[in-house]
């Protein structure tokens, strides 16, 4: 018989099973080796719970996370309830009892645990069950992750939150308290620039016309004018940071928007001797703006364009059509600036050239104001220069309209001839304010009186029976709106003119002397024209 087809001895085919077995044992082996090296490397901890018997399977890593050394017991369900947190372990024992009671076969816990050296570790479980066909709990497999790192790095990431949440809030407040400052200074500031002007006024009309004298009050009057447009500046800014300032906005000639800002700015065109050309286009401009404001924004350029350019220098203004916008202009021969500050130029508190011998004064906010107050109104603007002593150009951007102008009203009836004495009460907690605008206004024809509080003014109002009260808001006894209130409901109180006079100027303190019952809002110091204008005509007011 040949060889090859000779059957095996039993010898032969049990040494090819005995090499078979040895073979899938190594690979077996391997195999595990490969599992427990995943599982030592993620970290990951298994475990098997027989349910109906407790015998319990912890892999190595399991004993690593809970910090224990294997036994020669198996670990048993107590183990793991013993190195529960206290405070989670009302949790996870009655999350367990619920889980096996229910009908899920699956969970996924995140719990405490507690070593036996005192640490405190993360530990995420996920598990799935075998039920019985009659739904009994059978066997309970699942693994185990350490993640205290995740844990820390999430109470770092909440904490982190939390201070930058108290970050902002203190943040918020210190804005809120800053907002309240300013206009606590401007109030401030403005009370003893009121009887300044007011005495100044009454100078005037009384003094001699001696030429260094007038020379004395126009000095004067420039440098209240100039402390008043610092406090505005402030105001505005503050306004425009927290988005309150608004804009009237009506149809106006851009003619009269820049004949009103160089004429306010005269008096520093001519003791700086500088020549200043104004140049427009030959058609009327028309625009869609608030004239005051952008009367503001034209008077800080100018103002910037003076101040910055040595005595006798050139201004021009020139104004532009360029299809459907306007292009004003503002250059001016004066110091310059360096290419590289152009672009801060516009920056809150940003000045360019700060040292002393070139302090040309100011705050840093004028231009960023200036700018804000451009792109409310749909333009924008920007500088120009060729350097050093090369002088600057700013241009300022705005659209025009283009439909034809509605047709404007007659000027009406108002005029100061029209009723030109009255009863005025005069309230104000500031004597010297108080007493000069008295004066003032008695100098002017009119029968005044004068209180320094709250319930005096109402005392003096029902003897006197002013047709004008002149009122202070922040006054000791009563303030200023609870007296306008109270006036309001007496019988003489009903018809006359309530003026708040004030060195609180921002859009809350108008709309609450508006709800008061006043009838018009003057910041201090007071503007006589337009003080001597609500004079003039009484009768629009009510």
């Amino acid at each position: 018989m040949d060889d090859k087809t000779a059957p095996r001895s039993e010898g032969g085919t049990t040494e090819l099973l005995e090499s078979e077995h040895e073979r899938t044992a190594d690979a077996l082996r391997a195999s595990e080796e490969r599992l427990l090296l995943a599982q030592t490397a993620g970290g990951v901890g298994v475990w098997d719970w027989e349910t109906a018997t407790g015998r319990t399977y912890w892999s190595d890593q399991m004993w690593t996370i809970y910090g224990l050394e294997p036994g020669p017991e198996p670990p048993s369900d107590e183990l793991w309830q013993s190195r529960l947190h206290p405070e989670d372990y009302e949790r996870m024992t009655s999350a367990m009892e619920r889980f096996l009671a229910s009908e899920e076969t699956e969970y996924h816990y995140e719990f405490r645990i507690v070593r036996p050296d005192g640490e405190v570790r993360w530990v995420e479980s996920v598990a799935r069950l075998k039920r019985s066909d009659t739904g009994t709990a059978v066997r309970l497999s699942g693994v185990n992750f350490d993640i205290t790192a995740r844990k820390q790095t999430e109470e770092a990431l909440r904490r982190s939150e939390e201070e930058l949440r108290r970050a902002a809030a203190e943040l918020s407040e210190a804005d809120r308290r800053k907002d309240e400052f300013l206009a606590t200074l401007a109030h401030e500031l403005r009370n003893p620039l009121s009887p300044i002007r007011n005495a100044l006024q009454i100078l005037r009309i009384t003094g001699t016309p001696d030429p260094r004298t007038q020379w004395g009050w126009d000095v004067i009057d420039r440098q209240v004018d100039h402390l008043t447009r610092l406090i505005d500046d402030l105001l505005d800014v503050s306004r425009i940071t927290r988005n309150k300032l608004e804009l009237r906005k009506q149809r106006v000639q851009l003619a009269d928007v820049v004949h009103a800002a160089v004429e306010n700015c005269r008096p520093l065109i001519d003791q700086s001797r500088h020549q200043v050309t104004v140049t427009l286009p030959p058609e009327p401009i028309i625009l869609e703006a608030d004239q005051v404001r952008l009367v503001q924004v034209l008077m800080n350029l100018l103002n910037n364009a003076i101040k910055y350019t040595p005595a006798g220098g050139r201004i021009r203004l020139t104004a532009e059509r360029h299809g459907a916008e306007v292009r004003v202009s503002v250059e001016d021969t004066g110091i310059g600036i360096p290419p590289d500050e152009l672009a801060r130029l516009f920056d809150m508190f940003y000045q360019v050239d700060r040292t002393l011998e070139r302090s040309y004064g100011g705050l840093g906010i004028g231009l960023t104001l200036v700018r804000r107050l451009v792109e409310m109104h749909g333009g924008s603007i920007d500088a120009r220069s060729a350097g050093p002593d090369q002088g600057s150009q700013l241009v300022v951007r705005l659209p025009v309209l283009t439909e034809p102008a509605a047709p404007q009203p007659e000027p009406g009836g108002r005029g100061p001839g029209k009723s030109s004495t009255h009863r005025i009460l005069v309230v104000d907690d500031n004597v010297d304010s108080a007493d000069s605008l008295a004066l003032m206004l008695e100098l002017g024809g009119h029968e005044v009186r004068v209180a320094n509080d709250g319930l005096e003014a109402l005392e003096t109002a029902r003897d006197f029976l002013p047709g004008v009260v002149l009122l202070d808001l922040g006054m000791p006894k009563l303030s200023g709106y609870e007296v306008a209130r109270l006036i309001r409901q007496e019988p003489w109180g009903q018809d006359l003119v309530l003026i708040a006079q004030t060195g609180w100027g921002q859009e809350e303190d108008r709309r609450r002397t508006h709800e008061a019952g006043f009838d018009a809002h003057l910041t201090k110091p007071l503007d006589h024209a337009l003080l001597k204008e609500l004079l003039g005509d009484l009768s629009t007011h009510r």
